[in-house]
């Protein structure tokens, strides 16, 4: 599809500024993005704007995707889904670095990428285990919580990230934003409460577990943002360390469960249709995964939350045009603007660096 070509493009766009930017400095050579100390109310760069723009494109197919395979083909196995794209994941990883296309720690050269395909030493996978957990946790909620509500509402429910984002980079990064920010994220999360107002299709269960993963999220990003720096990895490194930890766990589960033999009973399996919706959905959460390392270290963690309400508006059009599951009604759409544009003025400011 063309919108999955242009993922796929700005993602290649990224990857080669950044290698360039990095490639002319001497004393930190690299063909990959680091993680540098940055103020979180500091204008945002050139390149910051590429990632952020990816990071959206990825979301918005990933989101559609993985709808289409949880509730146009009723897949029952949402924690399969979150395996397979764990583990594509984790073997793209792994043959790009056997194959010195990348590397996993700030600390590598152009040189040494070429003479060694080392994996992260055991000390700082140990070191990155708080990221890899609130990783799982925040998949394993994120995936369940897309299944029994309408794509334009889990949206909007999904906006109120931002409010748990600023409270967990407080107390876990003592990280402080301006009131300008704060007014922002109050008009976000008024939008988001205003659009749910009248929602027809209130359901208590989707609409918790929609805000237990707002909670997971912030606690990721902060984690990411918190322990990114001090493990010493770039975000390919973090991403490897979150893989060979999860995806033993995630195994498991799916076994004892009993996912994986609902999975081979799974009637719609070896139709193209489903299969290719599985095949886009693991590329697309590589994708998404190298993004979200990427705009947090690059940007924020903040910034990352308030990206994912800025694509909303996308999500939201193609929620009602493909699946039409909510009803139209002007509160909602009046929601939808003002959380809208306090995302607007939230990348005003940024941009300003207000």
């Amino acid at each position: 599809p063309l919108s999955l070509s242009l993922s796929f493009f700005l993602f290649s766009k990224n990857l080669r500024m950044v290698s360039m930017e990095s490639s002319s400095k001497n004393d930190e050579q690299q063909n990959l993005p680091i993680f540098s100390k940055k103020n979180p109310n500091t204008a945002m760069t050139k390149k910051g704007v590429y990632v952020a723009i990816s990071y959206m494109a990825c979301a918005v197919l990933l989101v559609i995707f993985n709808k289409a395979a949880l509730s146009s083909y009723s897949f029952p196995c949402a924690n399969v889904i979150t395996f397979f794209q764990m583990l594509s994941s984790t073997l793209i990883l792994y043959v790009l670095r056997r194959w010195k296309v990348i590397s996993f720690t700030v600390q590598d050269s152009h040189t040494v990428v070429a003479r060694t395909t080392d994996l992260v030493p055991f000390k700082k996978v140990l070191h990155c285990t708080p990221v890899a957990l609130s990783y799982l946790l925040y998949m394993l909620v994120s995936m369940e919580s897309i299944r029994g509500i309408n794509v334009p509402m889990y949206t909007t429910l999904r906006r109120t990230t931002v409010f748990f984002t600023m409270m967990a980079e407080y107390f876990l990064a003592r990280k402080k934003y301006s009131s300008y920010v704060v007014t922002c994220v109050g008009i976000i999360i008024l939008g988001a409460f205003v659009a749910g107002a009248r929602d027809l299709s209130f359901d208590y269960y989707s609409y918790t577990v929609v805000l237990v993963s707002n909670i997971t999220t912030a606690v990721y990003l902060a984690c990411i943002s918190s322990l990114g720096e001090s493990s010493g990895l770039n975000s390919f490194g973090l991403m490897w360390c979150n893989g060979i930890i999860c995806t033993p766990i995630l195994l498991l589960w799916t076994a004892y469960s009993g996912d994986l033999e609902a999975t081979m009973n799974f009637s719609y399996l070896y139709t193209t249709g489903f299969q290719a919706v599985i095949v886009l959905s693991c590329a697309l959460a590589f994708l998404l995964n190298y993004s979200v390392f990427l705009n947090t270290t690059i940007n924020s963690a903040l910034t990352q939350t308030v990206c994912g309400n800025l694509k909303d508006l996308f999500t939201v059009g193609f929620g009602w045009l493909v699946f039409r599951g909510l009803p139209f009604d002007l509160l909602n759409i009046a929601g939808q603007c003002l959380s809208f544009l306090g995302s607007c003025l939230y990348a005003y400011c940024k941009l300003k660096g207000i």
